[in-house]
């Protein structure tokens, strides 16, 4: 009975063809980054398969690959998002950002990393990717920071397919700073000090921080002045508006990091982009509310999945556009 059992099993295993049944395929790579490698983790819907192919690249801060960072965030979200594109038939490429996590000798002075120098690694990265998968292009995805690197690499259009921008501010990152300083009423002590802060940065002269409130400090601490300064100077939607290729704006209403007026904004520079904004999604694409302790609970929580249709959006768009597949 045993061996019966056997060999039905063997006879349905050989009508199934072996791409229905075979499991993403995680290839650890990596690419020259001058003092040390850029690291980063490749996923691909079956061994060999063709289709599109992505690369994230990652939000502000000590973010790695994963979407986890050590400040409260653990929710995944890369991981996650690589998971459901590869469902979908769509290989991807998370890395960590220069001088951080895995591709932490890649520079000497993390903070000294600016977002010119990860738009250039993006194109190093996309030029890995084509060569990997065999895709014709590649598509840059960007979270929230990510999708400033992602619209500054696009003034170069090689090697690229088109832009999805996730969670991505629309105005310049000093006035997206300012908003979200006022919009939470504990902040109300430190405004005296932190908005003459960004004003300062915003004109390119060094803020001094010797007298500054410590709940400021990991914000404008000297070694990351010279970064902020550099953010400071580019308007997502003045960016937008000059890349001709294809763009999702996928923006969830209840983020409280990003509003959709942002969306709406890169929406209005750039009217061929199409816009999506999803309802009862957050800034890490999870389902929640905007309210704030909510959501500090849902950032730390690594059990809840992405919010319905969010992978679905974005391979759906990627499918739709021709030639770049």
């Amino acid at each position: 009975m045993r061996l019966g059992n056997l060999a039905l099993i063997a006879a349905f295993a050989a009508l199934v063809p072996a791409a229905a049944i075979a499991g993403p395929v995680e290839t650890f790579v990596e690419i020259p980054g001058g003092p040390g490698p850029l690291k980063g983790t490749m996923l691909t819907p079956v061994a060999g398969a063709g289709g599109p192919a992505v690369l994230m690249l990652v939000g502000s801060g000590p973010t790695d690959r994963n979407g986890n960072n050590p400040l409260g965030v653990s929710g995944s979200t890369y991981r996650l998002m690589a998971e459901g594109l590869a469902a979908q038939g769509v290989t991807s490429l998370r890395v960590d950002k220069r001088g951080m996590f895995a591709s932490g000798l890649a520079a000497a002075d993390p903070n000294a990393v600016t977002v010119a120098d990860l738009a250039a690694d993006a194109h190093a990265w996309a030029a890995k990717l084509k060569t990997e998968t065999g895709a014709p292009c590649v598509w840059l995805e960007g979270h929230s920071e990510g999708a400033l690197v992602a619209l500054l690499a696009a003034r170069d259009s090689t090697d690229l397919c088109g832009l999805i921008l996730i969670s991505a501010p629309g105005r310049r990152f000093s006035d997206a700073l300012r908003e979200q300083l006022k919009a939470n009423p504990a902040n109300a002590p430190l405004l005296d000090q932190a908005l003459p802060a960004i004003d300062a940065l915003e004109a390119e002269k060094p803020v001094d921080t010797t007298a500054m409130h410590p709940a400021l400090l990991s914000l404008f601490r000297p070694n990351i002045q010279g970064f902020l300064i550099e953010m400071f100077k580019h308007d997502p939607a003045k960016l937008a508006a000059a890349y001709a290729g294809p763009i999702l704006l996928l923006q969830g209403d209840s983020d409280i990091q990003v509003s959709v007026a942002d969306a709406e904004r890169l929406a209005a520079a750039q009217p061929n982009a199409k816009l999506v904004i999803l309802s009862g999604v957050n800034h890490i694409l999870k389902a929640g509310s905007r309210d704030r302790a909510e959501t500090q609970a849902n950032y730390a929580d690594p059990s809840l999945p992405l919010a319905p249709g969010v992978v679905e959006a974005i391979a759906d768009f990627i499918k739709a556009q021709p030639g770049t597949n």
